[in-house]
């Protein structure tokens, strides 16, 4: 079941995003007069397909990782003489750019829209209330205290743990980062600035927040469980949804990160723990598995999941923004924006080599973090959606041939030299450029399979 319904999100979420895009080819395309043969949402075989009364071929297809418009004229394709004047290759240049740029700029319009819903809907977010502070780390070395809230991020206001995570990933893959926070205890309006230094901060997939020493406030919660995974160590060992961890080794667990504190720091030890299901109380033996991180170091995992019901925050630790519509508008922007701009300081960052290849994710990743999204609520979902819809957007801007980016620049280089540029140089281009396609594409499937 748990399965399905991740299929089902990432369904619905890429199927819904890679739609969004061709039809911004498409209609550009028919309103600057050429002629669309197909519309394809996947690759492979068609499961559904229709035209409509502009003879345009509509397909929905089996493979569902990406999609395609095909015009009349595309390079590589002939022309017949009666379907000149609507041709893609007898256009304008400045058509062909607008064509082209249109699939990845209605992405990054789509998220502008689904952010504008959220904003006018209402935000929210958790109080970033500190709640430990780990001693030695960069936070515990700048003299952070528990108990204080964090209100800025280098002079970036943040009302929201959501909000102090995206200001510290401005930080991605610095060798020396030095983060100021800004902070001040819950009885105090006295604002106290912390310097922060921090090796190599976030080179690899990491929390932002925990990577400081920094551990967000939480009221204690049962360790009730929710979702078990699959062929997981919990899963295999007979834990079930809704089982309540009572002790380990014969010491309460009163709370879930006692049970996640203990369970990370015995990889491959046997534990006994006792557990409450259906009011009648269970022992059993469980091992956790043993996962190597990045860094070398081994910890434990159980492949379990805090049950939904049992984490309800109190109202005091929840602030929720509700926004006019003018004024939701503008924060979409502005946060579409500052995504944007994220998302290509950390690609430029990849490529430098001051963040690991490791970081990149591919379709697995992807289904199981939609599913999860969908899993915690629609607000959820959709804010993933506009995320992923940024990204998609942003990677196929990247001049790389074979992509949106690539066939941009060649039509830029036509437009300032005045002639197209030659075939037989596009050709080439687009051999490498599908071939660093498919080697990111393979790390990125290879990541996924490694850390599933």
């Amino acid at each position: 079941m748990e399965f399905i319904q991740k299929l089902l999100a990432f369904a619905v979420c890429l199927g819904v995003l890679i739609a969004v895009h061709e039809f911004g080819h498409f209609w550009v395309a028919r309103r600057n007069g050429i002629k669309v043969i197909k519309f394809s949402i996947g690759f492979g075989k068609s499961l559904l397909s229709w035209k409509d009364r502009h003879g345009t071929e509509f397909v929905i297809a089996a493979i569902p990782l990406g999609g395609y418009v095909k015009m009349v004229g595309e390079p590589g394709s002939e022309i017949a003489p009666e379907s000149a004047h609507e041709s893609f290759a007898n256009k304008r240049v400045g058509q062909r750019i607008a064509v082209v740029a249109a699939g990845p700029g209605v992405n990054l319009l789509f998220a502008v829209l689904l952010y504008w819903g959220l904003f006018m809907h209402g935000i929210s977010g958790t109080v970033p209330l500190i709640g430990e502070v780990a001693e030695g780390s960069p936070a515990g070395l700048a003299g952070m205290v528990v108990g204080e809230e964090i209100v800025a991020v280098d002079g970036q206001p943040t009302t929201t743990w959501e909000e102090v995570s995206l200001a510290l990933v401005n930080h991605i893959g610095e060798r020396d980062a030095r983060i100021q926070i800004t902070a001040h205890a819950s009885e105090s309006n006295v604002n106290k600035d912390y310097q922060l230094a921090v090796r190599d901060y976030m080179s690899s997939k990491d929390d932002p927040v925990g990577l400081l020493g920094l551990e967000r406030y939480f009221p204690k919660v049962p360790a009730i469980l929710g979702n078990v995974r699959e062929g997981k160590a919990g899963a295999r060992q007979g834990l079930q949804a809704n089982d309540r961890i009572l002790t380990v080794n014969g010491a309460a667990v009163d709370d879930w990160r006692d049970w996640h504190k203990v369970i990370f720091d015995h990889p491959g030890q046997p534990l006994e723990v006792t557990l409450q299901r259906d009011g009648r109380e269970i022992a059993l033996t469980l091992t956790p598995d043993t996962i190597t991180g990045t860094d070398g170091k081994a910890f434990g995992q159980m492949g379990v999941e805090l049950s939904k019901d049992a984490l309800t925050l109190p109202p005091e630790l929840v602030r929720t923004y509700n926004y006019s519509p003018f004024s939701a508008l503008v924060r979409a922007g502005e946060h579409t924006w500052s995504l944007m701009g994220l998302t290509v300081r950390a690609l430029w960052k990849m490529l430098k080599g001051d963040i690991s290849l490791d970081s990149l994710s591919g379709p697995i990743t992807i289904a199981k973090m939609a599913g999860e999204s969908a899993s915690y609520g629609l607000e959820t979902f959709i804010s993933f959606v506009a995320y992923l819809s940024i990204s998609l957007g942003v990677l196929n801007l990247l001049p790389i041939p074979v992509l949106d980016g690539g066939h941009l620049m060649f039509y830029l280089v036509e437009w300032l030299k005045g002639s197209p540029v030659p075939e037989k140089i596009q050709q080439v281009g687009n051999s490498i450029g599908l071939g660093l396609l498919l080697m990111f594409m393979g790390l990125a499937i290879y990541n996924d399979v490694i850390s599933f």
